[in-house]
């Protein structure tokens, strides 16, 4: 079935984010940090030169390499990310940290610039968003709030205990999945690290290639065996034009849709919320597009859950946190409430206030806690999604009339060069990144990778 033709006017963008100044300043930081590391290089290959030069060859002491947690600045995972410390962490808090390790879409405020040329879109499975690792002959998987889904072994790099097909003891794997419920299925949505090389600083568009290349051949999309008790499988990853927005939304796929992924083609793996990845959701395309309370059922009013700060203030889970409003300290005292708890509220009658985009005012009336196993406030852009969907959402005409605007076609400069590539499984042509993407030397991450994995197994070793 091919898509409808288009005859609408452009979508004209609310301003009630600041979403595209944040993507454009995402993209800016990653072009800087890969600017330094070229830098960086340079410096170190200049340096060995100099002392290869030298006439009487001096003695090199060894050597201790530290691992500098990255700034925000960066784009990498924030200084939570000290290896050292976070070794020492158990039980509830190592997975507290674990939990901080996922890249989480914002949800679809707005629609970004250059939709069709810089975006990947493919349909979300519903389910279980979780980590999968595999390393030391077993394969564990942990969900976003950081406890363990399953154990078991897997035909993934040293996933299993047997000589043949696991691959050297020092190989590993992180995949980004969904598990699917229905027919027993991790769906892999993101690479992560494939055989001991990290993929965090890779574009998406070099992710995508690479889990499409390398995922089958290990036999983790065969059916379960013995060794291996799950099915991995791919999903159908589109170019985000028309043709493809349509395949994303309408299309057949073998699982429960909830929703449509949007990934920017250049964007890295980063840790925690990140305007470069986005969810969007329909009542076609998602059972659940507007939140339920602990019943299951639609409230009459929106609810937010929001943390609770020492100074009394209720913040979002991004970073930085938007702040919503605030607590006075009797009420604190009276309900036994304490710094860091989450706390559900109903947005009342006053609603939401803006001014340039920017919110004001948030009547909000207090509910309780919500479920213990729960590990983060709302984002700022869920709690803005969800406010749309009930006054003025942005439908998929909308998507599909942005594609063909002026404004999305503009030709805007890229800092990354791309190379095309044949057409895979089917699927609407995709790109490699270039080059300097596979021959990238691997980062400082590789230590933070190591505590990451043995912190995947560390309730099963206590």
């Amino acid at each position: 079935m091919a898509p409808p033709q288009d005859t609408r006017r452009p979508f004209k963008r609310l301003a009630i984010s600041d979403q595209q100044r944040r993507r454009d300043i995402s993209l800016q930081r990653q072009a800087q940090s890969r600017r330094d590391a070229q830098h960086q290089a340079r410096c170190l290959a200049s340096t060995v030169l100099s002392l290869q030069s030298q006439t009487t060859p001096e003695p090199v002491p060894d050597i201790e390499l530290e691992l500098v947690p990255e700034t925000e600045e960066s784009g990498a995972p924030s200084q939570d990310l000290d290896v050292r410390h976070a070794a020492k962490l158990k039980g509830a808090e190592a997975r507290k940290w674990f939990a901080k390790q996922l890249m989480l879409p914002e949800w679809m405020i707005d629609v970004p610039d250059r939709l069709s040329d810089d975006w990947y879109v493919f349909a979300r499975p519903a389910g279980k968003r979780c980590f999968v690792v595999s390393t030391n002959g077993t394969t564990v998987s942990r969900q976003r709030n950081g406890s363990i889904l399953h154990r078991f072994p897997s035909a993934l790099p040293n996933g299993a205990k047997k000589r043949d097909g696991s691959g050297p003891n020092q190989s590993y794997c992180i995949l980004d999945c969904i598990f699917h419920e229905l027919d027993q299925t991790y769906y892999v949505i993101d690479m992560v690290c494939w055989r001991g090389y990290s993929l965090y600083d890779c574009a998406a568009e070099f992710r995508f290639f690479w889990l499409n290349s390398k995922l089958g051949e290990t036999g983790a999309c065969d059916p379960p065996s013995f060794y291996h008790k799950y099915r991995f499988s791919a999903v159908p990853v589109y170019n985000c034009d028309q043709n493809g927005l349509f395949s994303a939304y309408s299309g057949a796929v073998p699982y429960v849709k909830d929703g449509l992924l949007f990934y920017n083609k250049h964007a890295h793996y980063q840790a925690g919320n990140t305007p470069l990845a986005l969810v969007w959701k329909d009542q076609n395309c998602s059972q659940y597009v507007i939140d339920t309370d602990s019943k299951g059922q639609v409230p009459t009013q929106q609810q937010v859950v929001l943390e609770l700060q020492d100074d009394g203030k209720l913040v979002t889970s991004d970073d930085p946190p938007v702040v919503f409003g605030g607590l006075d300290s009797d009420f604190i005292q009276k309900s036994g409430l304490c710094t860091g708890n989450l706390l559900r509220f109903a947005i009342s009658d006053g609603g939401l206030s803006f001014v340039d985009g920017k919110l004001v005012k948030a009547d909000l009336h207090y509910l309780e806690k919500p479920n213990r196993a729960r590990a983060f406030a709302d984002s700022f852009s869920k709690i803005m999604f969800q406010h749309t969907v009930r006054h003025c959402p942005l439908k998929i005409d909308d998507l599909l009339a942005s594609i063909s605007s002026p404004d999305d076609q503009q030709n805007k400069p890229c800092d990354i060069d791309m190379v095309p590539i044949s057409s895979m499984s089917g699927h609407s042509p995709i790109h490699s990144a270039s080059c300097r993407d596979t021959n990238r030397s691997k980062s400082s991450s590789l230590s933070a990778l190591d505590f990451f994995l043995h912190l995947v197994l560390e309730e099963y070793e206590a």
